[in-house]
């Protein structure tokens, strides 16, 4: 048997074997679920805008109720992972986006579908905090920045194939054939995880929970790997940090910089995501098109997503974000100049999408590689969490400034500021 130092080294610079490209590509997969179940809400706002007779403001806030559940669910949620593991958190947010995805189609009021996206949000949350952990956990180092960034493009795929999806369902159907459909992917996903998908054995030598040794034996195993006869050292792999930790000594500086970034940016991404189609509809489009322009929306923020991740194979990650965000801030601004028909006004939705979705990814990246393993769950989670408060800010204050009779163009480059506020905080980051 090989001796336990040095395990962690080795499966850094070790290529990767069979069963992590598995797991990261299932982690993938599950973004790709998250970015359909969070923009089920925007697919059928138009349908539920015109059955309720609910104005800008409250739809604005129907809007964020998923999103203020994914603040509470990455941080707890994340927390949740770094106790039980990443695996088990994974199937326990599976379950709780089924439920609220189905609790949907029985929704009779604004009050009870608010409540159930809540729900949804829950699971949302929480899935994206512990795969983005787990995909960082899953590759080697060589390879972790553009794993990440990879998993964090499942989210406009996602879309795009969620999206077709639901425009088709809306031409003959209700807005309620949206959840329903979703709620169905969703279950599918529950038994294919527990099949397939590995605990992360950074957990494993981290936590240490009972049974450890032959579990990280038979992963290893998996992964092409000489077993070990001892789990490493727990000062090897970083003691478990309490959330308090985060804002003591070196980490404090990357956790405020990174989650006022995240906090900022995520403002003006899921202005774009959550106010197309009813923006669209407004325009005199039927809400089968303005989901097009939705879809295309995701096209642009799918290519971003992987040039920004391959590039950063190449290129320092901080320099790509901050020209992103700098992108994202001008095309959100021209957004909000409108266009003179629907192709134009998808193509210019298009670049926004690569540009804002770009800046996502590559802050999922940053985040992933800032904290150390013992804190990655906690770390990603309250960064996340926390700067989720801004993408359910974001449709509600674009919600209230339109109540106020601004016009698309004032709005659009007053949440475009976001962007701009989320450079400035990258520059602030110690470079490392």
């Amino acid at each position: 048997m090989a001796e336990s130092p040095g395990i962690l080294p080795r499966l850094d610079e070790a290529p990767l074997s069979r069963t992590q490209v598995m797991g990261i590509l299932l982690c993938l997969l599950l973004n790709a679920l998250d970015g359909f179940d969070v923009l089920a809400i925007s697919f059928a706002s138009p349908g539920i805008a015109a059955e309720w007779g609910i104005d800008r403001a409250a739809l604005g806030l129907v809007l964020s109720m998923e999103l203020i559940g994914m603040a509470v669910g990455s941080v707890v949620l994340g927390s949740y992972a770094d106790r039980a593991g990443r695996r088990p958190a994974i199937l326990l947010c599976l379950a709780i986006m089924a439920a609220g995805m189905l609790a949907a189609t029985f929704a009779r009021n604004v009050e009870m579908l608010s409540a159930f996206r809540l729900l949804t949000g829950l699971g949302i949350g929480g899935m994206l905090a512990c795969t983005n952990a787990m995909v960082a956990e899953l590759a080697n180092a060589r390879t972790r920045s553009l794993a990440v960034g990879l998993m964090a493009s499942g989210y406009p795929v996602g879309a795009i194939v969620g999206g077709s999806i639901a425009a088709q369902l809306l031409v003959g159907g209700d807005w309620r054939h949206v959840f329903l459909f979703g709620a169905g992917m969703t279950a599918l996903f529950l038994p294919l995880t527990w099949l397939l998908l590995p605990e992360s054995i950074r957990y494993l030598f981290q936590r240490q929970p009972a049974g450890a040794l032959e579990r990280a034996n038979r992963l290893l195993a998996k992964m092409g790997q000489a077993p070990i006869e001892t789990l490493p050292p727990r000062a090897d792999v970083g003691a478990k940090l309490p959330l308090a930790q985060l804002f003591a000594g070196p980490l404090a500086r990357t956790t405020i910089l990174l989650t006022i970034a995240y906090f900022c940016h995520i403002m003006t991404f899921y202005f774009i995501l959550k106010w197309v189609p009813k923006i669209v509809v407004d325009m005199g489009y039927p809400a089968s098109q303005a989901a097009g322009v939705l879809v295309w929306a995701n096209v642009g923020g799918l290519v971003g997503a992987v040039l920004l991740s391959l590039l950063s194979w190449r290129l320092p990650l901080r320099a790509l974000l901050v020209v992103a965000l700098v992108a994202a801030t001008a095309m959100v601004a021209l957004f909000g100049q409108g266009q003179r028909d629907l192709g134009g006004l998808a193509l210019v939705a298009g670049i926004a999408g690569f540009c804002t979705n770009a800046g996502v990814v590559g802050m999922y990246a940053l985040i992933a590689q800032s904290f150390p393993t013992a804190a990655r769950g906690s770390g990603t989670g309250f960064v996340i969490g926390v700067g989720r408060g801004g993408a359910a800010l974001g449709p509600i204050v674009a919600g209230l400034l339109f109540s106020m009779n601004l016009g698309l163009p004032v709005v659009a480059l007053a949440m475009a500021g976001g962007s701009l506020v989320a450079a400035a905080a990258l520059l602030g980051l110690r470079r490392g």
